[in-house]
């Protein structure tokens, strides 16, 4: 087993980051009533995955898969994968677009209960459904 000495660990130091950028996202998420705050805590999980898929295709000594014009390839070259990167890249474009709609879901959530907080909105909703319970009672002519 290896043990945890400094070379260790501070040759895995993007992992570690990974993993405090990652709990620190989820416990935003979990933690905080605020819809802003979620949703600032779902890009900082995105953005630790998008540093754990970087740092893992990352391979030390490697080039560029760029064949070389004579095609003469030596089979001794290591050559990096770009398929990570390329997917990063996608995510990325992916990760703004769902972020803004995320923000304007916000905008008409705070349009319609007047908060953003998420016990708010609950309580909202609570008391409309107890309102429309009541009304339901009277047009049916019994008790409630």
């Amino acid at each position: 087993m290896t043990e945890f000495t400094q070379e260790f660990i501070v040759g895995h130091m993007n992992y570690w980051l990974f993993i405090v950028l990652m709990m620190t996202g989820l416990y935003i998420v979990v933690a905080k009533g605020n819809l802003v705050k979620k949703i600032v805590g779902l890009n900082i999980f995105q953005t630790s995955v998008f540093m754990l898929y970087i740092s893992m295709g990352k391979v030390v000594g490697g080039t560029a898969p760029i064949f070389p014009v004579d095609m003469n390839i030596d089979p001794n070259v290591v050559y990096s994968n770009p398929l990570p990167h390329v997917l990063i890249l996608t995510a990325i474009v992916v990760g703004v677009a769902t972020t803004s709609l995320a923000l304007a879901l916000v905008i008409r959530i705070r349009e319609e209960y007047g908060t953003i907080e998420e016990e708010g909105i609950l309580a909202a909703n609570r008391s409309t459904a107890r309102v429309e319970e009541q009304d339901h009672g009277e047009v049916m002519g019994g008790p409630v």
